[in-house]
């Protein structure tokens, strides 16, 4: 069956297409893009390829800086560690050396005496001990967070 519209013929089934839309009277579809939008897709596709061209770069960047925080702070791990064992054993040896004292004493007044002695030496060390790891603590803090910042720095520095 077919429809006449103004002096030509039209087949029911064009009709029903330009009803709906999704063709024209001319028989194109309606969503053809002309030269212009197509030309501002493609720098649209070329800016968006750039763009995760830059995000694969700094994230690249990102893991080398990452990288190296993690291996600034193995060997800041290690130091304090060693640090802390150090430590320890001068604790350990000033400990023993006070018992061995201690049994070598003849009277009260002795025991008193090298108990005296021994906290002042205790009290001494410790301050000095816990300065000498309070500073090793800072540095570590800041040779972990250094690798991160240049990182940052240099983003920054490239999106100026």
């Amino acid at each position: 069956m077919s429809l006449v519209k103004g002096n030509s013929a039209v087949s029911e089934s064009v009709q029903k297409e330009s009803l709906n839309g999704t063709a024209h009277q001319n028989g194109t579809n309606g969503f053809a893009w002309p030269g212009v939008f197509g030309a501002l897709a493609e720098q649209s596709v070329a800016r968006a390829q750039d763009g995760c061209a830059d995000i694969k770069a700094a994230s690249g960047q990102i893991a080398d800086a990452l990288r190296e925080t993690y291996s600034t702070n193995a060997g800041g791990a290690t130091s304090y560690g060693l640090k802390v064992i150090e430590i320890s054993n001068a604790n350990t040896a000033a400990a023993m050396d006070f018992f061995a004292q201690l049994l070598g004493s003849k009277s009260v007044t002795d025991v008193f005496a090298a108990s005296a002695a021994h906290a002042r030496k205790t009290l001494n060390a410790t301050s000095v001990q816990n300065r000498e790891l309070w500073e090793l603590t800072q540095q570590l803090a800041t040779q972990a967070g250094e690798p991160v910042r240049k990182s940052v720095a240099r983003i920054f520095q490239k999106a100026s």
